[in-house]
């Protein structure tokens, strides 16, 4: 019986090791699923960086305000252009596809997509009087580490996180996320250095991708600064911004 115990534990402990090997060497495969170049009909803008070239969607370009969009892990931004142009005809809007991501080249690192983050807000920030940063998902954690660093005029977080890590511990209970994760997106660490006079954080009641008990989490850190926490009921983590309240939402805040 004890031979059986060992037996079993050993093949339990193996596998285990096998699971944290995975996960450590496929973890950016969990992190980023880059998306391929989308055809669309709006003007676009090549950035160089760091030996990269961002491609970034510009709409409605010459205006005094402007919007910088972060979207989501898997999310191909030219499908928010659409909503975004027609949201906001008084902001120039740029949605910025990550390194790796529709067309942009390079591959997705943290690192990598904060620098490009800062890069392209120094960029436009002579071209315009206030920028509002607004990040969906993944985004939110780009978004906030921008706002910690950069003046931004409004603050918009998509079903956000308190951090990668967070979440990936959610997913994965038995595992030790915190050595695994080579990036964990730490949005908490962030927020005492956030400037922007208000934020908003938009949570999907139905989120089955990111809990919205992290968006809460992170909600408490901004205390006391000024947020606005909105909730669209009936939505998902992916069909948010196909509810029409999403964007009536982004507007009035934003405007």
């Amino acid at each position: 019986m004890k031979q059986l115990f060992l037996t079993l534990l050993g093949s339990f402990l193996l596998i285990y090791m096998a699971g944290v090997l995975l996960l450590y060497i496929f973890q950016s495969s969990f992190i980023y699923y880059p998306t391929p170049v989308i055809k669309h009909p709006f003007p676009e803008k090549t950035f160089a960086h760091d030996g990269e070239t961002i491609k970034v969607i510009t709409l409605n370009e010459g205006k005094p305000k402007a919007i910088v969009y972060f979207g989501g892990n898997g999310e191909a931004v030219a499908y928010s252009s659409e909503g975004f142009s027609e949201s906001f005809p008084d902001h120039t809007v740029y949605l910025v596809n990550y390194r790796g991501y529709g067309g942009s080249s390079g591959t997705p690192t943290q690192a990598g997509l904060f620098d490009d983050a800062l890069y392209l807000y120094d960029r436009i920030k002579k071209d315009h009087r206030e920028i509002t940063a607004v990040g969906r998902s993944l985004g939110s954690g780009i978004a906030v580490y921008l706002a910690s660093q950069r003046e931004v005029e409004k603050l918009v977080l998509i079903t956000p996180y308190e951090s990668i890590q967070s979440v990936a511990q959610e997913l994965y209970p038995i595992f030790p996320m915190a050595l695994i994760l080579r990036e964990s997106y730490r949005s908490v660490d962030y927020v005492e250095k956030i400037s922007a006079k208000k934020t908003l954080i938009v949570i999907a009641e139905e989120d089955k991708v990111i809990n919205p008990s992290h968006a809460y989490r992170l909600a408490e850190k901004f205390v006391p600064k000024e947020i606005t926490i909105k909730v669209i009921e009936g939505r998902g983590h992916n069909t948010i911004s196909h509810d029409k309240r999403y964007y009536t939402l982004l507007k009035a805040f934003i405007e």
